[in-house]
C-alpha cells in the first residue's frame, strides 16, 4: 500500500524522470553477469592461444555503458528528488493547514509525527521508489551470478546462499531499530531547533545577551543534541558489530570458495576467475539487496509517517455549508472549555448573545478566559460542551473557511511578516493583495500610514533586516507601528461581518492609542464587533460590556449600569483612572 502510493507521488511529479530511471536500471541490471563473462572468454582465449580481440571489446563497451549509467541515475535520481520534494512538501502543509483548529498543533504526538514528515518523511517517496529499484538491481544481479555459478558448482552456490541468512536477519533488525530511532529523537530534535532558533533570533537576543543567557541555551541545545545522539550511538554500535560480523563471515566464504575453486583440476583459469568473481558478485549482490530492503523498511516507515498527517481526516465535526452573512446574532449557549481532556475549565457555562450590529467589550483579569473566547468565536478551538450558533445555526455545521472569512480580527499576539509593508497589509485579505488603494485606505484607518511613507521605498518596503533577497533596503518598525500593521490587516476585511479586536492598541503610546480607538470607534458603528481590552476607557461606549472571572460571566450591561452597580467592573475601572487622577 505505501509503495504503491509512494510510487504514485513520484510517476505524477516526474513521469519522464521515473521512465528513464527505470530504463537505466534495466539497462544495467544484467551488465555485471556480462562483464564476468566475456572476462572468462578472454582468458580462456588467452590461455588458449586464440584470438581475444571480440571479447575484450565487449568488456570495454561494457565498462563503457557501467560508467555512463551511473551519473545518468544519479542525475535523475536527484531531479526526482526535487520534483517529488515539492509535491510531498506542498501535499503535507496544505494538511497542516486544512486542521480547522489548534488543538493538533499543540499535541507532542502530532508534532513529533509532522517532525519526522517534514525531515525524513519528504524524501520518503524518492527514497522508495529507488530502494526498490536497488532491491531489484541487487536480486538480479545476485540471481545471475547464482546461475553462473551453479553452473560450476551447484553445492557452492548453496552455501554461498545459505550463509545470506544471517545477513537478511540482522539488516531487518538494524532496519526496525532505525524505525523507532527517529520517533525515540523526534521530541529531542524538535527541542534542539528551539534552542537553536534562540540563539539566532534578533527577538530574543536582546533577553538572552541582557540576563546573560546565551550560554545557559546553548547548554541545553547541546545537551538535547547529546540526549538524541546517546540513542544513534546505540544504533551505531550495534550496526557496527552485525556489519563486522557479516564482512568476517563473506570473507570467510569467499576464501574458502577460492581455494575449492583452485583444488579443482578439470577447471580453467576462466572458470576459476569467473568462480572467484561469481562468488564476490553473489555475496555483494545478497548483501547489496538485503542492505537496500533495510533501508527500505526505513524509508516506508518515515513515509506512514507522512502519510498519518497527511491522511488524516479532518474532524467528523466540521460542516460543509457556506457561512451566510450574520443576520440576526452571534450567540454563545451554556459554554464549557478546556485545552486537554485532564486540564482545568477555562470557560464555564458561559452565555452570551452579540446582537448583529452592535458592539461588545470583554473585560477581565490576565487568565479569565478573554482571548480563548474570542479564538473559539473565530473557530480555532471547538467547545468542550455547548455551542456557539450564528443565526441560531451552530457554527460547527458550516465550513470553518466560510466561517473566518466573515471575520476580521487582531489577536493579543498578532504576527510581523517578513513581507513588504504592501504585503503585511494586503494579506488580510487575499483576493485585494494587488489592491493598493485599499492597502492604502486600511493603513490610513490603522493610523499607520504616514510610518510606512517614511520608509526607504514605502510600500514596497520588506520589513526585515534578515532577508534582502529582492537588493532593496530592508527596515524594520517599532513594537506599537507592527501593532497598527496587525489592526490595518483586519481593516482589510472591509466586508466582514464581525470585527474582533484583542488588546489592539495595547502597544501603542497614549496619543496613537486615543487616534486609533476613535477610528475604531468610527469602524465599529453599525456593525458587529467584540473588543477585548484591559483599558477600559476603550469599551465605555459598547452596547454592551460582560466581566469574566476564572471562566464565568459575572456582570454584564453598558458602561453606566457597570458602573453605578458597584461590582467588579466599577473596581476595575476607578482602579484604572485612579492612576490618571492626582493622588
Amino acid at each position: 500500500m505505501n509503495l504503491r502510493s509512494a510510487a504514485t507521488l513520484v510517476w505524477s511529479a516526474g513521469p519522464a524522470q521515473l521512465a528513464g530511471f527505470l530504463l537505466v536500471l534495466i539497462g544495467s541490471a544484467g551488465l555485471p553477469v556480462v562483464s564476468a563473462v566475456l572476462l572468462r572468454d578472454t582468458l580462456d582465449a588467452i590461455a588458449a592461444g586464440r584470438t581475444a580481440l571480440g571479447p575484450i571489446v565487449g568488456v570495454a563497451l561494457a565498462g563503457v555503458a557501467a560508467w555512463a549509467a551511473t551519473p545518468v541515475r544519479a542525475y535523475l535520481v536527484l531531479e526526482l528528488d526535487r520534483r517529488a520534494g515539492i509535491v510531498a512538501r506542498d501535499r503535507l502543509y496544505e494538511a497542516v493547514g486544512a486542521q480547522p483548529g489548534l488543538s493538533r498543533l499543540e499535541d507532542p504526538g502530532y508534532l513529533n509525527r509532522l517532525s519526522v514528515a517534514a525531515t525524513s518523511g519528504v524524501r520518503a517517496p524518492v527514497d522508495i521508489v529507488v530502494g526498490t529499484a536497488d532491491v531489484v538491481q541487487a536480486g538480479l544481479l545476485a540471481a545471475g551470478f547464482v546461475m553462473t555459478l551453479t553452473a560450476v558448482s551447484p553445492v557452492l552456490s548453496a552455501v554461498v546462499l545459505a550463509a545470506s541468512a544471517p545477513a537478511v536477519a540482522g539488516q531487518l533488525a538494524m532496519s526496525r531499530r532505525r524505525i523507532r530511532l527517529l520517533t525515540e529523537t523526534a521530541g529531542a530534535a524538535r527541542r534542539e531547533m528551539f534552542f537553536e532558533s534562540l540563539l539566532t533570533e534578533a527577538q530574543a537576543a536582546v533577553e538572552l545577551r541582557l540576563f546573560g543567557l546565551t550560554g545557559f541555551f546553548r547548554g541545553r541545545m547541546l545537551a538535547e543534541r547529546r540526549r538524541a545522539d546517546g540513542h544513534r550511538r546505540q544504533v551505531d554500535r550495534r550496526d557496527l558489530v552485525v556489519q563486522t560480523g557479516l564482512g568476517v563471515l563473506a570473507a570467510l566464504i569467499g576464501g574458502a570458495g577460492l581455494i575449492w575453486a583452485a583444488a579443482q583440476p578439470g577447471l580453467s583459469a576462466g572458470d576459476v576467475a569467473l568462480t572467484v568473481a561469481a562468488i564476490a558478485a553473489v555475496q555483494s549482490g545478497l548483501a547489496g539487496c538485503v542492505s537496500a530492503a533495510a533501508r527500505l523498511h526505513t524509508e516506508l516507515g518515515a513515509y506512514r509517517h507522512w502519510r498519518s498527517v497527511v491522511d488524516e481526516p479532518r474532524p467528523p465535526s466540521a460542516g460543509n455549508h457556506a457561512c451566510p452573512p450574520l443576520r440576526q446574532a452571534l450567540e454563545v449557549r451554556d459554554l464549557w472549555f478546556r485545552y486537554t481532556p485532564d486540564g482545568p475549565w477555562v470557560l464555564r457555562g458561559v452565555d452570551l448573545r452579540i446582537e448583529a450590529g452592535t458592539s461588545t467589550g470583554v473585560v477581565g483579569a490576565n487568565g479569565a478566559g478573554k482571548s480563548t473566547l474570542v479564538k473559539l468565536l473565530c473557530g480555532m478551538y471547538e467547545p468542550t460542551r455547548g455551542s456557539i450558533t450564528w443565526d441560531g445555526v451552530d457554527l460547527r455545521a458550516y465550513d470553518v473557511d466560510t466561517v473566518r472569512r466573515r471575520m476580521g480580527a487582531v489577536f493579543q499576539t498578532f504576527m510581523s511578516y517578513d513581507l513588504t509593508a504592501a504585503e503585511n497589509i494586503g494579506i488580510g485579505d487575499l483576493p485585494a493583495l494587488g489592491d493598493r488603494v485599499r492597502v492604502e485606505q486600511a493603513a490610513r484607518l490603522a493610523d499607520v500610514d504616514p510610518a510606512i511613507r517614511r520608509l526607504p521605498d514605502g510600500y514596497d518596503t520588506l520589513l526585515s533586516r534578515l532577508y534582502d533577497d529582492e537588493g532593496g533596503a530592508g527596515a524594520y518598525l517599532s513594537g506599537g507601528q507592527w501593532q497598527r500593521i496587525a489592526v490595518a490587516r483586519a481593516l482589510m476585511r472591509s466586508t466582514a461581518d464581525v470585527l474582533v479586536l484583542d488588546e489592539p492598541s495595547s502597544g501603542l503610546d497614549p496619543e496613537a492609542e486615543g487616534r486609533l480607538n476613535a477610528r475604531i470607534h468610527g469602524l465599529r458603528d453599525g456593525r458587529t464587533s467584540v473588543l477585548i481590552s484591559h483599558r477600559l476607557s476603550a469599551l465605555r461606549d459598547a452596547d454592551q460590556i460582560v466581566v469574566l472571572e476564572a471562566g464565568e460571566i459575572v456582570e454584564r450591561g453598558r458602561h453606566a449600569e457597570l458602573d453605578a452597580a458597584g461590582g467588579r467592573y466599577a473596581t476595575l475601572f476607578r482602579t484604572q483612572a485612579a492612576g490618571y487622577l492626582p493622588a
